[in-house]
């Protein structure tokens, strides 16, 4: 990300019509925008010196005033499982993680859309060292762009480092670049963003786009959830829960095994498991009567403890168990099996620290 330094404008995360502009800026023919655009998001260049059937006048003159944007990864680290962390520098300063998640025939990539996180989740480590700054489309679509198994990725998830509705004029215009024709060509259904529920923009999320949700949800109990997550001060999970329900899409009106199809934006809910906390029956009684009308599933995510946390880590029989207690009552629930927990690249390990330890191969 070369802006602070060499003040030239970025063309990674640039739509074909803000591109034609570019070309009209550097007195180029117009059809050169699709050429550019090919070498962006077909090719992926990593300098303007190879976008070859561009003269070289073109290209003297676009390298004046313009960068495409991408920077390579400055560490890696790799658990037994096949998971991979890599540690990408944010132009403002810091760094963010991004895991590469290989399952089978299915390849994930979990992106980062800020340096910190403001919500101070209790159970998170991203939060411990606050916030930095927010991510440009540019460095959110860097995660995949200079990513080495770029061409493997059949999905992409937003559930890295940050509140990706805290920024989401950002994450909107990389959805936009990810999506379209002219882009990276994913489908809607492919991506999906997770949220503490900031219920203004959650709203436009929907209007918005076609991607799959995941709330992040962690206990029905107001007062317990406000001291998980304080984002419940601001936006009850009883708000965000209702306004899913006057969603059409997501009402429960069609049965199990009709519903869930490919095909479909999918709304999930995420539940890390607390030992002693929140994995009692009356959570699960309450979880029956929030979500009672909503096409969803519950992905429960076992806690990972680590030192200085206030939380432990349920047993994997106590995790099956609780997910086994949700299906009687009627609720979809899958466990979500731990991936990269070695090289801390699991659910709320993200913490961005780049040292010998922690990117050891």
């Amino acid at each position: 990300m070369e802006t602070e330094t060499t003040g030239k404008d970025i063309l990674l995360g640039k739509t074909l019509e803000e591109l034609r502009l570019v070309a009209e800026d550097c007195g180029m023919p117009g059809y050169a925008s699709k050429q550019i655009n090919g070498w962006l998001y077909n090719k992926h260049v990593t300098s303007i010196s190879e976008m070859t059937n561009l003269s070289k006048t073109s290209r003297e003159r676009l390298s004046q005033k313009y960068d495409v944007g991408c920077c390579e990864p400055v560490d890696v680290a790799e658990d037994k499982d096949g998971t991979r962390k890599y540690l990408f520098p944010a132009r403002n300063g810091g760094f963010v993680e991004t895991v590469f998640l290989p399952e089978g025939k299915r390849a994930a990539v979990c992106i980062s859309s800020q340096v910190g996180c403001k919500m101070h989740c209790a159970f998170c480590l991203t939060g411990r060292g606050g916030f930095k700054s927010q991510l440009s489309a540019a460095e959110i679509l860097n995660q995949l762009y200079s990513l080495p198994e770029r061409d493997k990725l059949t999905n992409i998830v937003l559930m890295g480092q940050g509140e990706p509705l805290d920024n989401y004029d950002n994450v909107m215009r990389a959805y936009e670049i990810l999506t379209g024709k002219d882009g990276f060509g994913f489908s809607p259904r492919r991506i999906t963003l997770s949220t503490c529920g900031v219920l203004p923009k959650l709203k436009r999320l929907v209007a918005e786009s076609e991607m799959n949700i995941a709330i992040s949800l962690h206990s029905p109990f107001h007062e317990e959830r406000m001291e998980i997550m304080p984002a419940e001060r601001a936006f009850p999970i009883n708000d965000v829960v209702a306004f899913l329900k006057t969603c059409e899409e997501f009402r429960d009106t069609y049965g199990v095994t009709e519903r869930e199809t490919s095909h479909q934006r999918k709304l999930s809910f995420e539940y890390v498991l607390l030992k002693g906390k929140n994995d009692t029956p009356k959570h699960i009684s309450a979880l029956k009567h929030l979500l009672k009308g909503l096409d969803c599933r519950m992905n429960v995510i076992p806690f990972h403890s680590y030192p200085g946390c206030l939380f432990q880590s349920p047993t994997q029989e106590e995790a099956m168990a609780f997910c086994q207690e949700l299906e009687r009552n009627g609720i979809r629930a899958t466990m979500r099996r731990s991936r990269g927990k070695s090289i801390s690249a699991a659910c709320g390990m993200l913490a961005a620290r780049r040292s010998k330890s922690a990117y050891q191969k």
